[in-house]
């Protein structure tokens, strides 16, 4: 897959510039723009979340202080939090968001395959999202039954938002999931057909296979959440009974028969494990290409970062069953996917012993995108050791309806990813905007987002081992909890307050960027991979001027002995730098296949 037809016949295409304000803007076309109308549209409805989480703190925090916080409203906030962050927000945004931007740039296209689809995708994306927000505003509210949606309670008589709150919720995530799939049937196609001429698979960055990746787990899983949502719409509108079975409610018989509760579990979690993949990879990417460019260092072993991201792509989907312990499994089953949620430990950690080998020895610049990203290492290492815990049958039982499931989640998928999207953000900010942010700024976010989460998040593993429940409006009086608990979840909730409050030092920092930042440098990190190497910065439409790149050599030849600059840019033949490492395949080999072609 060395040369791609589409490539070939570049000059064979049209590539129609937007003429309009719209065109160029709103109905664009452009897969940079896209990119950032995702991004838009997915740190808008991340704030929504935000906003909920400290509403729940502060009724944790000083229970039935706030009138306005009651047991109904409460866990709608639970539901809307949940789905918003774990779908709407962090799917979105390394996908629609990342993937859009740099998938073109970093294989050389000119854009997307598919670039009308792309903007219809980016355009049902906010349907569903719209769809989702309107539930707020129906009677009874949005749904409050749990971000996992967990029949027969969701769509039972006493669970909040039970009439059209839970139907807007079902329908919000078959429509994002049309959008989804017409954003990664383009993600893939480009990464597969629409490389330059030089581009072989063993030379793409880390970020394009994490996000092709991540999208291939998408395609597969999302249709298991597509076909349950169907189900469950059915069972409420209609009486079926896909999920629901024989139950008496207020002294009455309801309709349904002989449905299965599990069934929805099992499909849920089938796309639910892959979930956590479908951020991790593209977070694993990103940050891989932001440690190697910062620590002026080649990526450790690359082939073997390449493998990982793949075995733990194909393992996602044999491990679902460890979030089910509790619900009545077979021990046996219940042995086979402790064995292989330990299995897929193996690559992750790989990646892990990857990134700390690419810094060792290496010139690092402790710029804000490194920041994130090494800061990124901790926090994931510290979510994937308890996730250890987690994985094993006789320890997860006693501890999976407690708040070590809450500090372990948050840790895995909820601040490490956020801290590779501020790490990618600063980093690709000077392409996308041509300005440079305040680096000092920068790194008074970075300190509080970082410090702050650990003040968060480490003590609820200590309150988890106390045994207090998750999931609960208040804890009343309760023999078997001490006074610490609840005074941890006070200081939990002020440090909430101040890590929510810090993230505005962020939009400050970027705003005032665009308005009167200073001027970027073209490629002003001394990166290697393609997205840098455009005429012109930020890209304008078509990326690439007359003539596609050519690439002669992998994405991290940094530092190569004997060499002036610390960075060789793919497009550098090897007659003029040697190629400091290239996986086996030559420049001369390279060469003669373009004299065939």
């Amino acid at each position: 897959m060395a040369f791609v037809a589409i490539a070939d016949r570049d000059h064979e295409q049209e590539h129609h510039d937007p003429q309009t304000f719209l065109t160029k803007y709103v109905w664009s076309q452009d897969h940079k723009v896209i990119a950032i109308q995702y991004g838009g549209i997915a740190i808008f409805v991340g704030l929504i979340a935000l906003g909920l989480s400290i509403l729940m703190r502060l009724q944790l925090g000083f229970p039935n202080t706030f009138s306005v916080i009651n047991p109904e409203s409460y866990y709608q906030f639970v539901t809307m939090h949940g789905m918003i962050m774990v779908v709407y927000l962090l799917t979105a945004l390394f996908l629609g968001g990342f993937g859009n931007y740099l998938i073109p740039l970093m294989c050389g296209s000119r854009d997307m395959v598919f670039p009308f689809l792309n903007m219809l995708s980016v355009w049902v994306y906010l349907l569903s999202v719209l769809i989702l927000l309107a539930s707020f505003f129906v009677p009874g509210g949005t749904t409050g039954a749990g971000w996992t949606l967990y029949p027969p309670q969701a769509i039972s008589a006493g669970t909040p938002g039970v009439g059209m709150g839970i139907i807007l919720m079902l329908v919000s995530l078959a429509v994002f999931i049309v959008a989804f799939t017409m954003g990664g049937l383009n993600y893939v196609t480009t990464v597969l057909q629409a490389r330059c001429k030089g581009m072989t698979l063993m030379r793409m960055p880390l970020s394009v296979w994490g996000i092709f990746m991540a999208t291939v787990l998408g395609l597969l899983a999302f249709p298991a959440l597509l076909v349950s949502a169907i189900m469950m719409i059915l069972d409420k509108t209609i009486l079926t009974s896909f999920f629901m079975p024989a139950m008496i409610s207020a002294g009455e018989q309801l309709s349904y028969n002989d449905g299965s509760p599990i069934l929805f579990q099992h499909l849920f979690w089938f796309f639910g494990h892959p979930e956590v993949y479908i951020v991790a990879l593209p977070a694993f990417g990103l940050v891989s290409d932001v440690l190697a460019t910062h620590a002026r260092k080649n990526i450790f072993g690359y082939r073997m970062m390449v493998w990982a991201i793949l075995a733990i792509g194909g393992l996602s989907f044999v491990v679902w069953a460890h979030h089910m312990y509790v619900s009545g499994m077979n021990p046996y089953f219940g042995f086979f996917f402790a064995t292989t949620t330990l299995i897929i430990a193996v690559p992750t950690a790989l990646k892990v012993y990857n990134w700390v080998l690419t810094l060792w020895q290496g010139n690092i610049h402790l710029r804000v995108p490194m920041l994130f990203a090494i800061a990124f290492i901790f926090t994931f290492i510290h979510g994937g050791l308890t996730g250890i815990f987690l994985g094993n049958v006789v320890v997860d039982l006693p501890l999976s309806d407690t708040y070590f499931v809450v500090a372990h989640f948050h840790m895995v998928m909820g601040v490490s990813p956020v801290l590779v999207v501020f790490a990618a953000i600063y980093h690709w900010f000077p392409l996308m905007s041509g300005k440079m942010f305040n680096e000092t700024l920068g790194k008074w976010h970075f300190w509080l987002t970082f410090l702050g989460a650990y003040s968060v998040y480490l003590p609820m593993h200590y309150l988890g081992f106390q045994g207090v429940p998750r999931r609960y409006f208040s804890m009343g009086t309760t023999d078997f909890l001490p006074e610490s608990a609840q005074m941890l979840n006070a200081s939990i909730t002020v440090s909430a307050i101040i890590l929510a409050a810090a993230q505005s030092l962020f939009f400050i920092n970027i705003f005032m960027s665009l308005w009167k930042g200073k001027k970027a440098e073209k490629n002003c990190w001394g990166a290697t991979s393609l997205e840098w190497l455009t005429p012109d910065q930020p890209p304008k439409h078509g990326n690439w001027g007359h003539d596609l790149p050519v690439v002669h050599r992998w994405a991290y030849d940094y530092s190569v002995p004997g060499q002036e600059q610390d960075f060789t840019p793919q497009t550098v033949p090897a007659s003029e730098v040697p190629v400091g490492r290239d996986h086996g395949v030559t420049h001369e080999s390279m060469l003669e296949e373009f004299q065939e072609k």
